[in-house]
């Protein structure tokens, strides 16, 4: 009798959640959170509801994700990195946690590492870096390729090696003119070097 022949399986998410072939050992996930294969979330690791964690993803014990935040493939996340909601870190951006990294005998110990912290609605663009002890600001925007030697003020369109301010943009990610006047009806006002919505007339 020959024998069947047996269909091979595609592998397929979890219902709303995690892919098989990801590790997903936190405890700590929001509810809706997708985590796509070979990404790794690590015991410790907070990830708040609504996320996106793409392919090759690493959350490291020590990080903090806020809600609705998009990860996009390859990117890796240390201890001592916060991310608040609705950020966007592009494809393969990096981030680092120690300025001085040494291994073996000079390691140093974690409380001596830099904290880095993504503001809320900020973007992250594709093999960007951000280099630890920094914020990037509410709403900021930072350019394709980018590296990032210090705080980014909210709001504000950086680029370069290292990265400079060149604009601002608005919440929705268009740039904006010299009016601080958006096309989609938002107005700003500047606030130290950043900006801060104005009120509604």
């Amino acid at each position: 009798m020959a024998a069947k022949k047996t269909r091979r399986q595609k592998p397929r998410a979890a219902p709303g959640r995690f892919h098989p072939l990801a590790v997903v050992e936190s405890k700590a996930v929001g509810a809706g959170t997708r985590v796509w294969a070979f990404a790794h979330v690590m015991k410790g690791a907070r990830v708040g509801a609504g996320c996106n964690l793409g392919e090759g993803v690493f959350v490291e014990s020590g990080v903090v994700i806020g809600d609705e935040v998009t990860v996009k493939n390859g990117v890796a996340l240390y201890a001592g990195v916060t991310v608040d909601d609705e950020a966007f870190l592009g494809p393969h951006a990096v981030f680092t946690n120690d300025l001085r990294p040494r291994s073996g005998r000079w390691k140093r110990p974690p409380a001596k590492l830099a904290p880095t912290r993504i503001g809320r609605g900020a973007t992250v663009g594709a093999n960007a870096t951000v280099v630890c002890g920094h914020a990037v600001g509410a709403y900021a925007m930072i350019a394709a390729g980018a590296v990032v030697t210090k705080d980014v003020p909210p709001y504000a369109l950086v680029a370069g090696v290292p990265a400079r301010r060149i604009g601002f943009v608005c919440a929705c990610g268009e740039r904006l003119a010299a009016t601080l006047r958006c096309a989609c009806g938002l107005r700003y006002r500047r606030a130290s070097a950043g900006l801060t919505p104005a009120a509604a007339r």
